[in-house]
């Protein structure tokens, strides 16, 4: 049975602390690693509100706003913003503090989106989504009309291909 849930209920806060094995020789965050780490902070929120096991689709628009370096603590934030009939969309926002300075500020941000799977690896339904707040509503309008942007280009790309 599929159930109406609040986006809160599968909000997921992921901590890292940037090693030297993460960096590149500046000693500056990969931004393969961090997009890395913010997929799985992403596959809990999916999996969570979908109580399924979810997979990656599609990486939307990573915008990578400032550097992390060595010893900073990374936070990720990622929150469901639209349920569709099989998948989701996941905002994800990640963070860097440096402990010395005490300073947070975002360093990346990015659209996920995840599909539920059911036992036989066949796309399955998700719950639904219940809005509370103006910003969940905002968010799940929005997330509307880049599912629409990306159907739009998908299918102008298969056009050209064939």
């Amino acid at each position: 049975m599929m159930k109406n849930k609040r986006p809160a209920a599968s909000l997921t806060i992921k901590t890292e602390v940037v090693c030297p094995n993460d960096t590149n020789p500046m000693g500056i965050l990969q931004g393969g690693r961090l997009v890395q780490w913010m997929d799985i902070a992403a596959a809990v929120c999916a999996q969570t509100h979908a109580e399924k096991i979810c997979v990656t689709a599609s990486i939307n628009q990573v915008d990578f706003n400032a550097p992390a370096k060595v010893g900073d603590i990374i936070t990720i934030r990622a929150s469901l913003t639209r349920a569709f009939h099989t998948s989701m969309e996941i905002f994800v926002q990640s963070f860097a503090k440096n402990v010395l300075a005490g300073k947070k500020y975002l360093i990346s941000e990015a659209y996920f989106t995840f599909v539920a799977l059911d036992k036989n690896g066949k796309a399955a339904p998700v719950n639904t989504v219940k809005l509370v707040t103006l910003s969940e509503q905002e968010q799940f309008t929005a997330a509307l009309k880049r599912r629409e942007s990306i159907v739009k280009k998908k299918k102008k790309t298969q056009q050209l291909l064939s």
